[in-house]
């Protein structure tokens, strides 16, 4: 089975906005709707969790009824952080699927993830187990500790961009979580790095530069140009 997993638990306060990003309309459309859309779409993923605000479930709800989206099993809370998020999320699916089900995890903030990163990811996984997407970097890449001098120019072709989804077995991913939590690992904000904890290898694929993530106005500017 191919789960997904999407994060709409922000609260939008970096873009300055009254309500969390992920109901911005944007075309008049939640932006919430465009990744839902595109795993809805794509024939071999069956399932949809979403974990969003509590405040917020009954709108995710509304949304889910809207745009009649038939794959979502389940609205899950959200955490205090993203790894709280995750984690309520995949102890939902835990309910239904099995060790070596696939859960693609993808942030409804890259709206435009397509089907060949979706049809990539769930490749990789069934034979690497655990999927990082990731475009190269174009730019050089200053490293500073102060923000004001340089410390460092790493190797730019030694350089990848994570994006979303990531993407693993069930039995794995949740292994990588229970073991931060046994271990009291702070908050991470990428779950390739709790599976790398474990010592596991993680496979790239490629990503998009379309597969943005919407972070300021000026994304959203640029979202609903693109759209």
């Amino acid at each position: 089975m191919n789960i997904v997993l999407i994060l709409a638990a922000g609260n939008g306060t970096r873009m300055g906005l009254e309500i969390p990003k992920q109901f911005a309309l944007v075309k008049d459309k939640p932006l919430l709707y465009y990744s839902v859309h595109m795993f809805e779409t794509y024939t071999e993923v069956e399932t949809i969790v979403i974990v969003t605000n509590k405040e917020y479930v009954s709108e995710v709800n509304e949304i889910i009824e809207e745009y009649n989206f038939k794959k979502i099993k389940a609205v899950v809370v959200g955490g205090e952080t993203r790894q709280d998020s995750v984690y309520n999320g995949l102890l939902e699916i835990k309910k239904f699927a099995s060790d070596d089900d696939i859960v693609l995890i993808h942030d409804c903030a890259r709206p435009l993830v397509n089907h060949r990163i979706i049809f990539d990811n769930i490749k990789a996984c069934l034979e690497y187990g655990a999927v990082d997407t990731a475009i190269q970097a174009s730019d050089t890449i200053v490293k500073s500790s102060d923000g004001h001098g340089v410390d460092e120019l790493p190797l730019r072709k030694e350089l990848y961009q994570a994006q979303t989804p990531q993407t693993f077995k069930l039995g794995l991913i949740l292994q990588a979580h229970e073991y931060a939590r046994s271990h009291n690992v702070p908050d991470v904000t990428d779950d390739v790095k709790l599976v790398m904890a474990l010592g596991k290898e993680v496979h790239l694929v490629e990503g998009s530069k379309l597969n943005f993530k919407i972070t300021t106005q000026e994304d959203l500017d640029l979202l609903e140009a693109l759209l």
